[in-house]
């Protein structure tokens, strides 16, 4: 089967006679094939290409995070932090890249190696997959010395943002108590009644989706003062008339206090990892966790 060079159609037999189609003839037997054929470096160029274009692609943008950012004097670490940033920034892209970049040059340098007299351009290709590999495994070193420094900031930044929230009912009670005298003592009112305080940019809202609305209960400490062992001397005693000689019982004082239960970021209530709020202090219901405890409120 012939395939007609004018119209492409299939030809059985000798293209001499004509296309059946088109009734094209031809005007001489097909050529030769030729004695010597040069090899094709085609293959090769493509492979060396790809890794050169990954080389240059990280080192343009190495450079232009650096000027961007303005480390300052050219070092290791300068470098290496604007390589981290590098990484992270075309994590997304230059993985699925570099996939297709390294399968298809270690397909063609296998393809080179096992016909060498059609293919040149062996180490070139090498060359290519390796930059392509290189830089791989540059940008998953640079993602991975940086995943612990990230997960901190992380764990910092939900330390921030639970302390806010706690900060913001403390403040909210202590408003409560200014206005009433006392801290809300009903367990199952006390969050409707935080909500009656102006809440003018939504804080205090935000702040109470993420308490137990079980975990709040008010107490109060009384003091009182006994006479039993040691009688008790008033202050300016001695300038006052008096008609009797001993000395009155003083009142008893009450001092209103609260304590708020904050469940921890995998909302695991009752949990070790719980953070309770006691009078403006935040601590950890497990005292022994490795977590830093936020100071108290002034």
């Amino acid at each position: 089967m012939i395939i007609c060079p004018s119209c492409g159609s299939s030809v059985q037999g000798d293209l001499c006679l004509g296309c059946a189609t088109c009734g094209a003839r031809a005007v001489g037997p097909p050529l030769a094939r030729a004695e010597h054929e040069l090899p094709s470096f085609g293959r090769a160029a493509i492979t060396f290409a790809g890794g050169a274009a990954m080389s240059g692609t990280f080192l343009v943008l190495l450079i232009a995070t650096f000027i961007e950012k303005k480390p300052g004097a050219i070092g290791f670490w300068t470098l290496m932090t604007a390589g981290e940033i590098v990484a992270w920034r075309v994590k997304l892209v230059a993985f699925p890249i570099a996939i297709a970049v390294i399968w298809s040059g270690a397909r063609i340098v296998r393809s080179i190696e096992q016909n060498p007299s059609r293919f040149i351009g062996l180490r070139g290709a090498r060359m290519g997959l390796t930059a392509a590999c290189v830089v791989t495994l540059l940008i998953a070193g640079l993602i991975g010395i940086t995943i612990p420094d990230r997960l901190r900031q992380r764990q910092d930044s939900l330390d921030a943002a639970r302390s806010a929230r706690l900060y913001r009912l403390h403040l909210a009670l202590l408003d409560y108590r200014d206005l009433h005298g006392t801290y809300p003592t009903d367990p199952d009112k006390w969050m409707d009644a935080l909500r009656t305080l102006p809440d003018s940019n939504g804080s205090l809202a935000e702040a109470l989706r993420f308490v137990d609305p079980n975990g709040y209960q008010a107490t109060a400490q009384v003091a009182s003062a006994s006479t039993k062992s040691k009688p008790l001397v008033t202050s300016g005693l001695a300038l006052r008339k008096t008609s009797s000689g001993t000395n009155p019982e003083p009142a008893s004082v009450s001092f209103t206090s609260y304590e708020l239960r904050l469940p921890s970021e995998h909302r695991l209530l009752a949990g070790d990892d719980d953070f309770i709020l006691r009078d403006g202090v935040i601590s950890k219901v497990n005292p022994t966790s490795s977590s830093r405890v936020a100071p108290r409120i002034p």
